[in-house]
């Protein structure tokens, strides 16, 4: 046979990510150079942040890139215990930073960390190498309860800090690989039927997610308090229109609209780029989570295959909310756009997802 070490990356996937990256940057840039001017002193500090991500972020795409993804298998236990060991960290009065009301971040010396970005990936790498092992076991609830609960412990963990739009995105990847690996129907309606009690019960035990609610149903009730985000936001994307107001013209960067640079950035480029920037950009994530399950399609090996349509629904799933938050179909929550939003953590977990993905292709013998 053939040595597979020399199949090379998928370069249509790659050349995405990097395009996205640097969109990121200059869009970061274009939404955070006045508040961080406001702030900070200085009109670049997002950027350097951003730029100094997307170069963490693309060494470790190409380092991944290189390192034989069957490894990860081995290494499945030493990454979903240090995934949880970030989690509980946050916790830890002198480690834990908090910012808004939440603990999502352990301080290292140069940097801030966010947990839930590491630990998202780590859950996928977990499921995945445990489905691999036991996919003739997927159909039976009994095989399915470890996915269960090391998703489980994840979510609630997260939702501690609190942090409930990671907790939701984790919870339907989570539930996505159970459909991949074969669970079967009424394992999704037993599961599926606490969850969506738990909801209301996590809205309401949480002061802070009532209001998001009842700003959502009705944002122009309080357009000064709860609803003022989102009305920003309604602003942001309507004042676009088709083609956009221009590069670097937005209105709302100037601190009308809360987290311009990260979690509301989609509301800058439909205000700049317009309805057609944003379709572009829409597109592009369409290419690479197409290119993700391309590569699972062709996985030589159940672990590649399930890794690779983790990776896909995990970036797929991110940005879909992103979209419904910004343009609000579903309560506004924090949530970084994957590649583009400033965020040091979300670049370099995402980048770490793509350089997977190129390895299972690299080291993939069905290709």
């Amino acid at each position: 046979m053939e040595n597979s070490k020399k199949n090379g990356i998928d370069w249509i996937l790659t050349l995405s990510t990097l395009g996205l990256l640097v969109f990121g940057c200059v869009m970061v840039h274009s939404a955070g150079s006045y508040q961080a001017k406001v702030w900070y002193g200085n009109e670049y500090y997002y950027l350097f942040k951003q730029v100094l991500g997307v170069i963490l972020g693309i060494f470790a795409m190409f380092a991944l890139s290189l390192f034989d993804y069957k490894k990860l298998k081995k290494l499945r236990w030493i990454i979903y215990i240090t995934s949880v060991v970030l989690l509980i960290l946050v916790f830890v009065p002198g480690i834990g930073v908090e910012n808004y009301g939440a603990k999502r971040w352990i301080k290292f010396p140069l940097f801030t960390l966010q947990s839930s970005e590491i630990a998202k990936v780590g859950f996928v790498i977990f499921a995945s190498a445990y489905m691999s092992e036991n996919y003739e076991k997927m159909t039976t609830f009994k095989g399915i309860l470890p996915v269960l609960i090391s998703g489980g412990v994840i979510c609630a963990l997260i939702i501690l800090e609190p942090n409930m739009s990671i907790t939701v995105c984790v919870a339907i990847v989570m539930f996505c690989m159970l459909f991949i690996g074969g669970a079967r129907i009424k394992h999704f309606v037993c599961i599926g039927a606490p969850a969506l009690l738990a909801v209301p019960a996590l809205i309401i035990a949480e002061p802070y997610r009532m209001k998001r609610l009842i700003a959502f149903l009705n944002p122009w009730e309080s357009p000064l308090e709860e609803g003022y985000q989102l009305v920003q936001s309604y602003y942001s994307l309507g004042s676009g229109g088709m083609f956009g107001l221009g590069l670097f013209n937005s209105r709302q960067k100037y601190l009308f609209l809360p987290f311009a640079e990260s979690d509301f950035i989609l509301s800058i480029i439909g205000e700049e780029l317009g309805w057609l920037g944003c379709a572009c950009l829409i597109s592009v994530y369409v290419l690479v989570v197409s290119r993700a399950f391309k590569i699972a399609k062709k996985a030589s090996d159940r672990f590649g295959a399930y890794l690779a349509y983790g990776i896909g629904c995990l970036i797929s799933v991110q940005v879909i909310i992103n979209i419904a938050v910004v343009s609000g179909s579903i309560p506004p929550t924090g949530l970084p756009l994957p590649f583009v939003s400033s965020g040091t953590s979300s670049i370099i977990a995402f980048c770490c997802a793509i350089g997977i993905l190129n390895s299972i292709k690299r080291y993939g013998d069905a290709y």
